[in-house]
C-alpha cells in the first residue's frame, strides 16, 4: 500500500489558481497510476483526473477540462494538480488516490486525507 498526504488547499477568489500536492511513501510510488476526484458537502465524490504511472496518458473530467492539469514527480513521490480558472463549483476536498481503472469516473482504491478547496464568487 501506498500512503498518500494531500496538501495546497485553501480559499482563492473565482478566477484564481491553486497547485494540489499529494506525497506518497510506503511502496513503489512509480509503480502506481495515481488520480485525483473531489467531493463537495451533500454530493457523491466526482472524478477529476488520472495519471499513468509514466505520465505518458491522462484523462480529465469534462467539468475540469482545460482548466486543471495533473502531472507527477516520481523522484519526488509526488503528484500535483494544477488548477486553474477556479470557478465556486469547484469547491470541495479534493483527494488523492490510486486509480481501480483507467477511464473517466474510476474509483479509487485508497486515498489520503484530502485538503478543502473552497472558491468565493
Amino acid at each position: 500500500q501506498v500512503q498518500l498526504v494531500e496538501s495546497g488547499g485553501g480559499l482563492v477568489q473565482a478566477g484564481g489558481s491553486l497547485r494540489l500536492s499529494c506525497a506518497a511513501s510506503g511502496r513503489t510510488f512509480s509503480a502506481y497510476n495515481m488520480g485525483w476526484f473531489r467531493q463537495a458537502p451533500g454530493n457523491e465524490r466526482e472524478f477529476v483526473a488520472v495519471i499513468s504511472w509514466n505520465s505518458a496518458r491522462i484523462l480529465y473530467a469534462d467539468s475540469v477540462k482545460g482548466r486543471f492539469t495533473i502531472s507527477r514527480d516520481n523522484a519526488k513521490s509526488t503528484v500535483y494538480l494544477q488548477m486553474n480558472s477556479l470557478k465556486p463549483e469547484d469547491t470541495a476536498v479534493y483527494y488523492c488516490g490510486t486509480p481501480l481503472t483507467f477511464r473517466v469516473g474510476t474509483d479509487f482504491g485508497s486515498w489520503g486525507q484530502g485538503t478543502q478547496v473552497t472558491v468565493s464568487s
